[in-house]
C-alpha cells in the first residue's frame, strides 16, 4: 500500500483514464500528485523525460499517456501508432527505472489478444496467433509495453504491472469525428442528427465551434455544415455507421476503469499477479473489463433512445467491421478483489448527460 504522501506521477492526466485515475485517487487521499500536459512535456522526448524525472523525482507512476484512436486512424497512421507509443514507454518505463520508482502501472488494450481469440480473452492468449490487421501497430507497441513491465519486474525485482482494460468510455472522452472511438464518435453523431432533424442550427453551431469538423466551423454555412457532416453518415433523416453492427463488444465506464487500475495500483504486487511456483512466469498483465458484451447496432440503439433520434439507423457494410468479439475473461481481476459497477444501459445515458453540458459550459465561455 502506498503512503498518502507518495508521489505519483499521472502520465496522461487530461485523457479519458487519466483524468479519472486522478480525480480517484485524489478523492482517496492521494493529493501529491504530479501531472504535466503536452505542451509541458514531450513524452516522445527523452532529453526531456528524464530533465522531468531528474526534477520532479517520483515514487510512483501511472502510464495512461498514449496515442489512441478509432479504426479509421488506426488504419491511415499506422507508423504513429506504433512509433509514438514505443517512444512513450521507452521513455517513461525507462526512466522510471533509472530513478528508482518503487511502483508503476502501465495501461494497454485488450486489442493486444489475437483477432480470433477464444472467447472469453483470458491472459494467456497472448501471442497464441496473428493480431487484428487494423490495429496491428498500436497492439504490437502494448504487447511491447507489459513485456517491459514483466522484464523489469522479473530481471531486475522492480513492482511494475500492467493492465489491459476493454472499450473504455465516459467524461473527457474523445469526441472528434475523424480519430475517435466507437461509442463516443456514435453519440455525437445521432446528436448531431437529432439537431439537423429539429432544424436546430444554433445547437449545431455550438457543436461544430467546440469540435470542428476538418475545419469547418459553427460559422460555415448551412450548405457547407450539411456537406462536411453528410461525408461522416450523419444527415437530418438518418445516422449510417460503419460495419455492419454485428461485432460484440464490451465497454467499461472510465471511472470504473479508473478504480480498478488505483485498486491494483495500491493493492497488487507483481508476485500477486502469476501462479506461485509457475516454471515460467508470462502473461502476468491483468485484463480490466466488465466479462458483458454487446452488439455495436444494440449499443446504438441505446445511444438513439437516450438521444431521442427520430431518424434512421443505417450501416456501411462496405466498411470493416474489426474484431467480430472481444470479450475479456476477467476471473483474474475479480480473484484480485475488484468488480465494475456502471453498466452499458445507465453508462450512455450519463456519457451524453455529460457530452451536452460540456456543450453548454464551452458556449457560455466564449460569449
Amino acid at each position: 500500500m502506498l503512503d498518502k504522501n507518495t508521489k505519483i506521477y499521472v502520465a496522461g492526466h487530461r485523457g479519458l483514464v487519466g483524468s479519472a485515475i486522478w480525480n480517484n485517487l485524489q478523492q482517496r487521499g492521494y493529493n501529491c500528485l504530479v501531472g504535466r500536459t503536452h505542451k509541458e512535456l514531450d513524452l516522445l522526448d527523452p532529453v526531456a523525460v528524464r530533465a522531468f524525472f531528474d526534477n520532479e523525482r517520483p515514487e510512483a507512476v501511472v502510464l495512461a499517456a498514449a496515442h489512441v484512436g478509432g479504426i479509421m486512424a488506426n488504419l491511415n497512421y499506422r507508423a504513429d501508432f506504433i512509433y509514438q507509443n514505443l517512444q512513450i514507454q521507452q521513455n517513461v518505463i525507462g526512466e522510471s527505472f533509472r530513478h528508482g520508482v518503487k511502483k508503476l502501472l502501465f495501461l494497454g488494450s485488450t486489442c493486444i489478444y489475437p483477432r480470433m481469440a477464444p472467447q472469453p480473452m483470458a491472459e494467456d492468449a497472448l501471442l497464441t496467433s496473428e493480431l487484428e490487421y487494423t490495429n496491428e501497430p498500436y497492439a504490437i507497441a502494448k504487447i511491447a509495453g507489459l513485456k517491459m513491465c514483466e522484464s523489469f519486474s522479473l530481471q531486475y525485482g522492480c513492482n511494475y504491472i500492467a493492465v489491459m482494460p476493454t472499450n473504455l468510455y465516459g467524461p473527457n472522452d474523445n469526441f472528434h469525428l475523424e480519430n475517435s472511438h466507437v461509442l463516443p464518435a456514435m453519440i455525437r453523431k445521432v446528436h448531431l442528427a437529432k439537431c439537423l432533424n429539429e432544424g436546430d442550427w444554433d445547437a449545431v453551431r455550438k457543436d461544430l465551434n467546440l469540435r470542428p469538423v476538418e475545419g469547418v466551423n459553427g460559422e460555415a454555412s448551412h450548405e457547407q455544415m450539411l456537406e462536411k457532416l453528410a461525408k461522416f453518415g450523419i444527415t437530418p433523416e438518418s445516422v449510417t455507421l460503419w460495419g455492419t453492427g454485428s461485432p460484440m463488444r464490451e465497454f467499461l465506464w472510465s471511472e470504473d476503469m479508473a478504480d480498478a487500475s488505483v485498486h491494483v495500483l495500491l493493492n497488487v504486487d507483481f508476485k500477486d499477479t502469476y501462479p506461485e511456483g509457475a516454471s515460467e512466469i508470462r502473461n502476468c498483465h491483468i485484463n480490466v473489463g466488465t466479462g458483458k458484451e454487446v452488439s455495436i447496432r444494440q449499443v446504438a440503439e441505446l445511444v438513439i433512445k437516450a438521444v431521442g433520434f427520430k431518424g434512421r439507423l443505417l450501416w456501411d457494410a462496405s466498411k470493416p467491421d474489426g474484431t467480430p468479439r472481444k470479450l475479456t475473461d476477467v476471473s483474474k481481476l475479480h480473484a484480485l478483489g475488484w468488480q465494475h459497477r456502471v453498466e452499458i444501459e445507465d453508462g450512455v445515458a450519463m456519457l451524453y448527460q455529460w457530452y451536452q453540458q460540456g456543450i453548454c459550459i464551452n458556449h457560455q465561455e466564449t460569449k
